[in-house]
Order: structure tokens, then sequence, then C-alpha cells
């Protein structure tokens, strides 16, 4: 099964990184429904800047693991690749 590593953009500016196994699901469950992360619950809509595809869920959450130690600065570097 392939995993995705990706990064939203939330309304007011921030960076919310997770991992999921289906892109379109998961923006639509952060946007609308409340299986969305509670920090994107409150910062609607988000916007979807970036993925990446993992092979397997521990390499897509080493690599989340990453990206969120990243500053916002390194994460915007990242987006911008």
């Amino acid at each position: 099964m392939t995993y995705f590593v990706y990064i939203l953009k939330c309304v007011d500016n921030t960076l919310y990184t997770g991992i999921t196994t289906d892109l379109k699901r998961r923006l639509y469950e952060h946007n609308n429904l409340d299986k969305g992360a509670k920090y994107t619950k409150l910062r609607r809509p988000v916007e979807l800047v970036y993925s990446e595809e993992s092979e397997d869920r521990s390499s897509a959450s080493k690599r989340e693991y990453v990206i969120k130690k990243l500053t916002r600065k390194e994460k915007l570097e990242l987006i911008n690749v």
C-alpha cells in the first residue's frame, strides 16, 4: 500500500503535516468532517501544498517526523522545490 506524507496550509497561514493512504479523502476530511485533525478543524479551509509518496507506513511516519521537526522556513523551502 502506498502512503503519502503531506503538508496543508491552513486559513491562518500555518502549516500542518500528516500521513494518509488517500490524499483526496484526507483533504476532504480535514475540510469537512470531524475526522480531520483537531488542529485543522479550527483553521479551515485548508489547502494541500505538498505531498510525497512513501512505500509503507513506517517510512511515511519517519518522514513525517523529520518534516515536523523542520523550521517553518525549511518547510516552505521544501514546498517550493
